[in-house]
């Protein structure tokens, strides 16, 4: 029992670790929840910060290349200072780039979640937990995308339906992302309407890959902390020990 009891807390520490996708699911949840929620100009800017830290823990624990965390990087700073401008501004375009530099954020950080759970030749807790990421990233991505285009270019988003709010944002890309398509939000735009079929293909071919790429490298025995049963212990697999690379080159 007290053995359980300590590879459960292991297991739980491990979960939330700042290497951990864990605690970028949390992030990812957070910001929704706050995105979602009426509150305002300020609001936007606190859903940025928290963005900034979801996205740095990502670029943590999927080990970025050095290439994609300097992007990364420089977006964080361009996003900060975004976020900083709204609070001291009253139209609407700081507003529209504070989501112009969330978008970017979620578009840049699936590119070193992917690469990371391509390379892990292993599938485990990190890798379900990091391809779940990445796919509610690239859902808000282009919720972000369509609700900058909402505040920054003429005429309503919507159609008839207007401008739109962030939680209606989200709703209709993540329908469109898992091609639900309730039918109630339609882009009145050609741009917009051509992001949607954008993200239904990215939705659909990202679920396909990732599947393959879980069911092809699945060992049930491996799920958990320990080597496969059917395995000596000091014999392991390409890709399933620790990892002395940092992934800078």
């Amino acid at each position: 029992m007290e053995y359980r009891l300590e590879e459960t807390d292991k297991s739980l520490r491990g979960l939330l670790s700042t290497r951990s996708f864990g605690l970028v699911f949390v992030g990812l949840v957070l910001s929704y929840a706050l995105s979602v929620s009426p509150v305002g100009r300020t609001g936007a800017s606190v859903v940025l910060v928290v963005q900034i830290a979801t996205v740095w823990l990502a670029l943590r624990a999927s080990r970025a290349h050095r290439v994609v965390s300097g992007v990364a990087t420089a977006t964080m700073v361009l996003a900060g200072a975004a976020a900083v401008v709204n609070l001291f501004t009253h139209d609407s375009t700081p507003v529209g780039l504070v989501f112009v530099a969330g978008g970017l954020l979620y578009l840049v950080t699936p590119v070193a979640i992917v690469r990371y759970v391509v390379r892990s030749g292993r599938v485990d807790r990190q890798v379900v937990l990091g391809t779940i990421d990445a796919y509610l990233m690239i859902g808000m991505f282009f919720a972000f995308t369509y609700r900058a285009m909402g505040l920054l270019l003429s005429g309503p988003f919507f159609g008839s339906g207007g401008e739109g709010t962030t939680a209606q944002d989200l709703f209709f890309s993540f329908t469109t992302l898992t091609t639900t398509g309730y039918g109630n939000l339609i882009p009145a735009g050609q741009m917009g309407q051509s992001l949607a079929v954008a993200e239904m293909l990215a939705g659909q071919l990202f679920l396909v890959t990732a599947l393959a790429k879980i069911i092809g490298a699945w060992r049930p025995a491996r799920w958990g902390l320990g080597p496969a049963p059917d395995r000596p212990a000091g014999d392991q697999t390409p890709g399933s020990g620790s990892t002395g690379e940092s992934d800078t080159g």
